[in-house]
């Protein structure tokens, strides 16, 4: 996109008339927006100008941030705020020829003076997602830092840096004045670390941008969706995406395993860098009906194959989830697993075991908000030599159903989530030390004898016979 100058008159209305369609109808529902700049000497690549109403997805920031990259420094900071609706810009920065009201002096002084971007509307979801995202384009950890620690970091222009800077967000409601000076705060903040960057002749690439909106233009309305045996409460406001119904396999006429996930992700390591693809949209949705060619199910094993093409220039390109069933002496009862999670490409494997911890009851379904093969990993490649160590697979909201499935819905779900969370542990090992320590306190009381002979004052003292 052409640099945007975001704070001047001419863009305050140009934002307004994109903000008219920003809460159109789809899945995403919370919508903030985002701006990137580059350091002095660098050009962030020309974009068109998004429609009114057009909300960047997963995949469009994906693929603009592997083209900016090219050309962009690999110093990139990314200041986090809680929340910030293009609203804010409208109402706090100095638009209408206000520059002394302005809450972003330092912003929009850096914008007018670099080549940047701005995107409006983008997900909220794909915001949150960003950390991670710049991580695995930049194959760095992220280090998150204020400006004083920055100050005694020495960077270097050639080794890629990712610093994540958390800017707070205050409403208050009636005293819309501390919303104004938060938002001062934070650009000074900006200021600072801008500062500290031309200081140290460090190239950066900078990104602004928030973990969801500051103010919600639609109203609150519930909507009540029965999908499977999941009843889905959403409401607008919190950005749930509209449920699907699961993936369904069906033999001799009736269904036998069922699949269901927000999100289905696989990346592949290429050139230095993950390159990620989402499968989602060929997955699920209305009027979406994956090939499921080569699957099949018994009563001890079955077997999902999502078949796709050009999946990160593959031709061909499989997504195999393996479970079985058997009986356990020890539970008296069977269990289903799923034993490994393949992907098939080109006439290659990589597979990933997962029967250690993706497992329930056999007339259960197996539900978990994360299932990974690198961050708390469920899924491990099966060998050290397997193909699997250059994939990485990411399932978020996951659900799955390979036994005893009656009709489209799933059973009772069996969650990943252990009954004893670290805070019930903590909670635990407390209560137990204070009662410890209150029957310790007790039984030293219990032990206190009172005296039972007393100095009289008016009298002889009391002799006590050294044979007592």
């Amino acid at each position: 996109m052409a640099a945007a100058r975001m704070l001047s008159a001419r863009s305050a209305l140009r934002l307004v008339a994109l903000l008219l369609g920003v809460f159109a109808a789809g899945q995403c529902t919370e919508h903030v927006p985002l701006l990137m700049w580059t350091s002095d000497g660098f050009s962030l690549p020309s974009q068109s100008d998004p429609a009114a109403g057009h909300s960047v997805s997963m995949s469009e920031l994906q693929s603009y941030l592997n083209t900016a990259f090219r050309s962009t420094p690999h110093n990139v900071l990314l200041f986090l705020q809680d929340k910030l609706s293009v609203d804010d810009f409208t109402k706090y920065a100095g638009v209408f020829g206000n520059k002394q009201g302005s809450a972003f002096p330092n912003l929009e002084s850096t914008l007018q003076s670099s080549s940047s971007l701005l995107l409006p509307s983008v997900c909220s979801m794909v915001s949150s997602s960003l950390p991670m995202l710049l991580q695995d384009e930049l194959n760095t950890s992220p280090l998150y830092m204020d400006p004083d620690m920055l100050a005694q970091l020495r960077l270097n222009a050639s080794v890629p840096a990712l610093l994540i800077f958390s800017l707070p967000y205050s409403s208050s409601g009636a005293d819309m004045m501390s919303v104004k000076e938060v938002l001062s705060g934070n650009d000074e903040m900006i200021g600072q670390v801008l500062r500290i960057m031309g200081s140290q002749s460090v190239p950066y690439t900078a990104i602004y941008t928030a973990l969801r909106p500051s103010r919600l233009m639609e109203e609150v309305i519930p909507d009540v969706h029965s999908v499977g045996a999941r009843s889905l409460l959403q409401y607008r406001h919190e950005g749930s995406p509209a449920p699907y119904p699961p993936v369904e396999f069906k033999e001799r006429g009736s269904a036998c395993i069922l699949l269901w996930a927000k999100n289905l992700t696989v990346s592949e390591y290429r050139s230095g860098r993950w390159e990620r693809h989402n499968l989602s949209p060929k997955t699920f949705g209305e009027g979406v009906s994956p090939k499921l060619e080569g699957s099949f199910c018994n009563a001890t094993h079955s077997r999902l194959v999502l078949n796709y093409e050009d999946i990160l220039g593959y031709r061909s390109f499989k997504l195999i989830f393996v479970m079985s069933q058997r009986h356990y002496k020890v539970s008296a009862r069977r269990w289903f697993t799923m034993d490994q999670v393949q992907l098939e490409y080109d006439r290659k494997t990589a597979s990933f075991n997962g029967s250690r911890g993706i497992y329930a009851p056999a007339e259960y379904s197996y539900r978990c908000h994360s299932v990974t093969s690198f961050r708390y990993p469920l899924l491990t490649p099966r060998s050290a030599k397997d193909n699997a160590n250059d994939w990485r697979i990411s399932f978020d909201d996951f659900q799955i159903q390979g036994f005893n499935v009656t009709g489209k819905e799933f059973s009772y779900a069996s969650d990943c989530a252990g009954f004893f969370t670290p805070g019930i542990w903590m909670g635990l090992l407390i209560s137990a030390l204070m009662v410890l320590l209150l029957t310790y306190g007790l039984h030293m009381i219990m032990q206190l004898h009172t005296m039972d002979r007393f100095d009289d004052p008016k009298g002889p003292a009391i002799s006590v016979p050294q044979s007592e």
